[in-house]
This record gives C-alpha cells, sequence and structure tokens, in this order.
C-alpha cells in the first residue's frame, strides 16, 4: 500500500494575513488625504517631496529676497537726485539721538524729586513701624559723604565735565545709588534699615549736586575753545 504525501497547505488565515501585510506596506508610500465631502483620495508620495524640497530652500528664498532688497536699495539711492545724495544724514541722525537723549533726561528730571520722596517717606515708615527710626540720620549721612566723594574723584579724573552741556558724572552716580536703592524689600532685616537710608542720603546729595550745576553761569562752547587754545599757546610759549 503506498502512501501519498501531499505538502501541506497554508491554513487561509495565514494567507489573508500575508495578504494584507502586503498590501500595508504597498500603502506606506501613499498618503490618504481627507475631503470636505467625505471622499478619500490616495496621493502618491512625490507630495512629500516637494514639501521637503520646498522647506529646505525657505532659507535660500529668504535670502534671495533680503538680497533682492538691498539691491532695490541701492538702485533707488543710485537714481536719487543730488541733493538728497548731499544731505547730511549722518548728522540729522545724530541731532535726532541728541534730541530723544534731551526728552529722556527732562522726563528724568521731573520725575526724580516725586519719586524719590514718595519712596524715602515709604522708606522712613516702615522704619517706624519697626520702631528703629533713630538709626536713620547716620547711614543717611554717610551716604551723603560718599556721594560728595565720588563727585569730587570724578572732576579730578576729567576736568572736562566742569563745563560739560550733561552732567554725566551726576547721572552716573544717580544711577548707581539707584541700582543699591532698589532692591531694599529683598535685603536682611538691618539691611533694610541701614542701606536704603544710605542711598537715599547719596541720592538727596546728587540732586543737590544737579541743582547746582544748573544754576552755575554757563560758558559757550566757542569760549572754551578759544580758552584751551590759549592755554596751549602759553604753554608752548
Amino acid at each position: 500500500m503506498a502512501l501519498k504525501l501531499n505538502p501541506p497547505r497554508p491554513p487561509a488565515a495565514n494567507a489573508s494575513f500575508s495578504k494584507e501585510f502586503l498590501s500595508c506596506r504597498k500603502m506606506q508610500n501613499y498618503i490618504l488625504a481627507f475631503k470636505p465631502m467625505g471622499v478619500c483620495k490616495i496621493a502618491p508620495p512625490q507630495v512629500l517631496c516637494a514639501m521637503n524640497m520646498i522647506a529646505g530652500q525657505s532659507d535660500e528664498s529668504g535670502k534671495l529676497k533680503l538680497d533682492r532688497v538691498i539691491d532695490k536699495a541701492k538702485q533707488l539711492w543710485d537714481s536719487s537726485p543730488q541733493p538728497v545724495k548731499s544731505f547730511p544724514w549722518s548728522r540729522a541722525f545724530d541731532n535726532f539721538i541728541q534730541f530723544i537723549l534731551d526728552i529722556v533726561l527732562a522726563v528724568i528730571k521731573y520725575l526724580s524729586i516725586p519719586v524719590f520722596a514718595i519712596s524715602c517717606i515709604s522708606e522712613m515708615s516702615y522704619c517706624a513701624h519697626e520702631r528703629k527710626l533713630y538709626f536713620t540720620p547716620l547711614p543717611f549721612l554717610l551716604g551723603a559723604a560718599v556721594a560728595g566723594v565720588l563727585r569730587t574723584a570724578a572732576l579730578e579724573t576729567s576736568p572736562s565735565l566742569k563745563n560739560a552741556e550733561v552732567p554725566w558724572h551726576l547721572i552716573a552716580i544717580a544711577i548707581f545709588f539707584t541700582l543699591i536703592k532698589l532692591p531694599g524689600p529683598y535685603y536682611p532685616y538691618w539691611g533694610r534699615l541701614l542701606i536704603p537710608h544710605f542711598a537715599n542720603g547719596a541720592l538727596f546729595r546728587t540732586l543737590w549736586f544737579a541743582f547746582m550745576w544748573y544754576r552755575r553761569p554757563r560758558k559757550s562752547s566757542e569760549t572754551t575753545v578759544a580758552e584751551s587754545m590759549a592755554g596751549s599757546t602759553e604753554q608752548n610759549l
């Protein structure tokens, strides 16, 4: 009796699984695009390539646009009339910056005194609440003395500040002590009691120096230049 051995056939479940796997592998190269009406459309993978190319060329397109803008500006400047080219644009820009600085200094000058007075009253009220108000005169006088020493040192370092149009040394001193005064509530206990009053004394003395600086008789720039030239000629002789 002869036995015939037939090769085993794969079950139907395995066959269906392999077909689904192959179909999934094929679908990885496609993108499903949904429309508002519910219709599904398959887009080829070329769309992804185009999107990647556009994303990679975004920086280059930005550089090209910037170069075009620069070229257009150069062409506009070359085609502008001669009065526009000969106009002193750098001097006008310097005058504009000086005008803005003058406005800022005027605002600071008129707002500094009210803000300083309110902050001093607030700090003195805190010391009175802690019953340590009798400690305030000593750091106040010490700060005033330090401000005087700094002003004298600045004038000895650069004597040209005496005839300057803006008291930059006083502004620098005021900014320095303002930065010391601002974090007053964050100091330790004795720091909250002493350091703000030390800064208040220095700021009060600086404001007094600024007031006296604006009250002094000013010399014109031409007179100052003439005096400096006369002094140099005397030294040469």
